[in-house]
């Protein structure tokens, strides 16, 4: 199998600011966490910036590779042939940054919800398209390998059984012919 990368995706650094605001939105709420408001923007922002020098998406020829991760590093390898949905979502504050969110479904997931999400991929839509390319490009291979990997149809069978069954009739005349 080879691993040919397609198509890398970038990621915005908008990721950032889109954190330290729900950061700000989340730690406004308690009014306890208001004194501790610059605190949580100054750690955010430190630690964004290696959280987003990690995330990396690949486009394979034969499936999506996802890494991310500091502490708990992360690699998602998502086949192609697997994928059943490539969303493209935003939220209202997500809109003021200008950020995309993509998330992927498989076949055969448990549970609600995407498998994977990527947020603020530089133009999202134009990688969604180029992974439903691929996996499409895929798809159109997958009849003719299909055909060579299906089990014989049962004319085949017949045919097959008829053909031993003659065989076998044909020993068991030959060795009683010798017999005798």
């Amino acid at each position: 199998m080879s691993n040919i990368t397609l198509k890398s995706a970038t990621f915005d650094n908008k990721v950032k600011q889109y954190w330290m605001c729900l950061a700000a939105i989340f730690s406004l709420f308690p009014v306890v966490t208001i004194i501790l408001l610059p605190v949580v923007l100054l750690l955010v922002w430190l630690v964004a910036s290696r959280v987003l020098a990690t995330m990396s998406a690949d486009l394979l020829e034969r499936k999506l590779v996802v890494k991310r991760g500091i502490l708990f590093k992360e690699e998602k390898s998502i086949p192609l042939e697997k994928i059943t949905d490539v969303g493209l979502s935003q939220g209202p504050l997500m809109r003021m940054f200008g950020l995309y969110r993509l998330s992927f479904e498989t076949a055969g997931q448990s549970g609600h919800g995407a498998l994977v999400s990527l947020l603020g991929v530089v133009d999202a839509s134009e990688f969604r398209e180029a992974i439903l390319t691929q996996k499409d490009n895929l798809t159109a291979e997958q009849p003719v390998q299909a055909k060579q990997d299906e089990p014989p149809s049962q004319v085949e069978l017949l045919r097959a059984l008829t053909y031993s069954v003659k065989n076998i009739e044909q020993m068991l005349v030959t060795l009683l012919e010798e017999k005798r």
